[in-house]
This record gives C-alpha cells, sequence and structure tokens, in this order.
C-alpha cells in the first residue's frame, strides 16, 4: 500500500528535526544551556580572568561593570545544576582564572536532588578547578536565602532546611581543604527570619539591583588588586 503524501512529509520533516536537534546539541542540557556554553568555548580567553560561575543568579549580573573590573567575565547560565556546571568545567580552566567565584545548587535541591548530592558536587567542582588550574584562587559562596511569601518559584523556596545543611557543611569543608568561603546567606536574610530580605528579590529567588550591589560589597575585598 503507498504512504499517503502528507504521511511522508511527516516522516521527512520528522528525521530533519531529529538530525538537526542531534547536530547542535549533544548532551542532556537545555538549549539556552548550550546557547551559553557554545558562546563561552569562542569567547577568547584573557590573562588573569575572574570568573563568576554559576546558575540564573550569577547569570543576571553585569559583572564586570558592577565591579568595575574588565577581567571579571560571566559564567552564570540560567537553570544551571552541579552537574551541569561538573560538566562544562574545561571551559572555566581552560583560561587559567586567576579566580573563581562559585554559586551553585539551588536548582538541584528545586528538582529532589539530595542535599548530600549537591554538597558533594559543589566539593568536586572546586576540587576539579584546583586540579586543573592549580594558581587558580576557589571562592565557593553559600547558596542564597529564598522567600515563600511571594508564591513563585515554589520548588525553590521550600528548600530553607536543605540550604542552611548544605552551607554549613561547605564551610567546614572549605576550612578543611583551604577553599575559599563567602558567607553570602547571612548578608541577604532578613533579620527576623530565615528568608530572603524582600529588599533584595520580587520573586523569592531572584535579586533586584539592591541584591546586586550587596553581593558586589561583599566580594569586592576577594578580588584580586591587579586589573
Amino acid at each position: 500500500m503507498k504512504t499517503p503524501f502528507c504521511l511522508r512529509q511527516l516522516f521527512v520533516w520528522s528525521f530533519v528535526f531529529c538530525s538537526l536537534i542531534s547536530f547542535s546539541q549533544d548532551n542532556k542540557f537545555s538549549t539556552y544551556y548550550n546557547q551559553r556554553l557554545t558562546l563561552f568555548e569562542k569567547l577568547p580567553d584573557t590573562k588573569g580572568e575572574i570568573i563568576f560561575l554559576g546558575n540564573s543568579i550569577t547569570d543576571g549580573s553585569e559583572w564586570c561593570e558592577l565591579l568595575a573590573n574588565p577581567k571579571v567575565k560571566n559564567r552564570g547560565i540560567s537553570g544551571d545544576t552541579t552537574e551541569g556546571v561538573l560538566f562544562r568545567l574545561n571551559e572555566v580552566t581552560r583560561s587559567k582564572p586567576s579566580q573563581v567565584f562559585l554559586l551553585i545548587g539551588i536548582n538541584d535541591l528545586s528538582r529532589g536532588v539530595s542535599k548530600d548530592t549537591v554538597f558533594s558536587n559543589i566539593c568536586k567542582i572546586a576540587d576539579r578547578i584546583k586540579k586543573d588550574s592549580p594558581k587558580t584562587k576557589v571562592f565557593v559562596q553559600s547558596i542564597l536565602p529564598v522567600n515563600d511569601s511571594f508564591g513563585l518559584f515554589k520548588g525553590h523556596t521550600n528548600k530553607t532546611e536543605e540550604v542552611l545543611w548544605v552551607n554549613k557543611q561547605l564551610k567546614e569543608w572549605c576550612a578543611k581543604e583551604n577553599v575559599g568561603f563567602i558567607d553570602l546567606y547571612s548578608r541577604f536574610k532578613s533579620s527576623d527570619s530565615e528568608k530572603m530580605n524582600p529588599k533584595y528579590t520580587n520573586d523569592g529567588l531572584h535579586l533586584l539591583g539592591d541584591g546586586y550591589l550587596l553581593w558586589a560589597e561583599i566580594i569586592k575585598p576577594y578580588l584580586s588588586s591587579k586589573k
């Protein structure tokens, strides 16, 4: 029996679509992840780079302008996880950066990844950077507080207990392993609760301008002095 013309066309376009997907992406991560990663891989490496590495919270800032430092590079990818960062670390360490500031983990927790795995993966990221680029100074930043009062990002903003546990473990591990640890959490939370101060967010997860200004204020003392 002959295949109807419209059905044959459907088969053809399905094949073309699948082929394009396979050629454009050879991993399980999102299209946006791959858009950003392929851009990062094409950008020129420069001496003494200072890398901000993380998810949408890092991605959302204009770090070079905020810190008035041309060596600062944004390597945040919205939606990224510890697994995603591990997958793309070669691009980060390729330039042998002078410093890496890492903030990652809340998306893992929102997807049901155990707090133990999040902690373990963050340690693996820091260890990989130290191994692949021994002169790079690594700073692990604590996961930020969240705030469920906005009714948004409910899978993220109900993870305060896990965030507190991961941050505690990271602080202890960094002290033992001679890795820099920066406590963002205590500076961003409200004075009377463990929730993120609403001055710094309008959705309970991401930051407003005042949040980025505070973050920059916290980071500046740790930055390499040479520009």
